[in-house]
Parts: C-alpha cells; sequence; structure tokens
C-alpha cells in the first residue's frame, strides 16, 4: 500500500474547519483541535490507498466522512476521558481487500471521532455552506457538484 507524502494540517481552536469534495491528494493528516469541530473528506481518495491520520484533540469531534467498504484501525489511539469512536455503518465483517484503509494515531481528550459512510456522509456534505456555494459556482460557470460525491472528479483527475 502507497502513502502519498504529502501532509495536510488542519487546525481548529473554538472554530468549524470542513474539508469536503476532491480538495487534496494527501495521504497524511495532522488534525489539531480545541473545542471545535472538523469535518474531513476522504472519499474521493484512489482506490487501495491507506491514509494516516495524527490527532490531538481536546474537547472537539472530527467528523471522517469515507467510502462505505473503507477500514478505520483506531488501535494507535489513545484517548482519554469520556470520548470515543463511532463507527455504525462500519461492515459487520472486514472486507477482505477494502477500497481504504485509515489509521487514527494520537491523543482524544474528551473527543469523538464519528465515521460516516455512505448516504449518511453524503447528506453531510450537503448540509454544508460550502456546498451552496459550490451550487452557485456551478450554476454560473456549468459543470458538476464535487461535494456530494467526489468519486467522480478524482476519477477524471486519475486519467
Amino acid at each position: 500500500m502507497s502513502v502519498s507524502t504529502a501532509v495536510e494540517r488542519i487546525h481548529v481552536d473554538h472554530d468549524v474547519a470542513r474539508r469536503l469534495g476532491d480538495w487534496t491528494a494527501a495521504g497524511r493528516f495532522e488534525i489539531r483541535a480545541r473545542d471545535g469541530v472538523v469535518v474531513v473528506d476522504l472519499r474521493a481518495r484512489p482506490e487501495r490507498d491507506e491514509i494516516e491520520l495524527r490527532l490531538d484533540l481536546r474537547h472537539a469531534v472530527v467528523k471522517l466522512l469515507v467510502a462505505e467498504d473503507a477500514e478505520v484501525d483506531a488501535w494507535d489511539l489513545r484517548r482519554t476521558g469520556r470520548g470515543r469512536t463511532k463507527d455504525h455503518g462500519a461492515p459487520r465483517l472486514a472486507p477482505a481487500a477494502p477500497s481504504q484503509r485509515i489509521r487514527l494515531h494520537g491523543v482524544a481528550h474528551d473527543s469523538e471521532i464519528r465515521v460516516q459512510r455512505g448516504g449518511v456522509a453524503r447528506i453531510t456534505a450537503m448540509f454544508s455552506r460550502e456546498y451552496l456555494e459550490e451550487l452557485r459556482r456551478v450554476h454560473r460557470q456549468g459543470g458538476l457538484p464535487t461535494i456530494d460525491d467526489p468519486a467522480p472528479a478524482a476519477a477524471a483527475r486519475k486519467h
């Protein structure tokens, strides 16, 4: 499995940060959040890719929008306080060949990681100010929106 060498850094203090659609080609992310919310869209990543998230969270929420069959590994995430990882849409049996492997590392103090898949991830992306702005831009300039489903844009970029 290949991991891109590019690193995306997201820092949030008492705020909300959303990275939606086909926004990066990085394979590593460093997220530092204090009393904030971070939404990271990982659905546009290429097939069979490994993604690493280094987390430093305190009283924060991180929402990960992932592919339906992605594998999320939180084994190396150290939790203190009352936080937890919620992944209600995870496949009951681990897929033989997941489209993505997402590894979570770091510390989460009184923080929560919410993994959203499929239609729930799509609706989360669509109920954002960024999606409305993109629809307005697409209406003026033409084209198709990418925030609701970034996979076609990522496939076009690969070719």
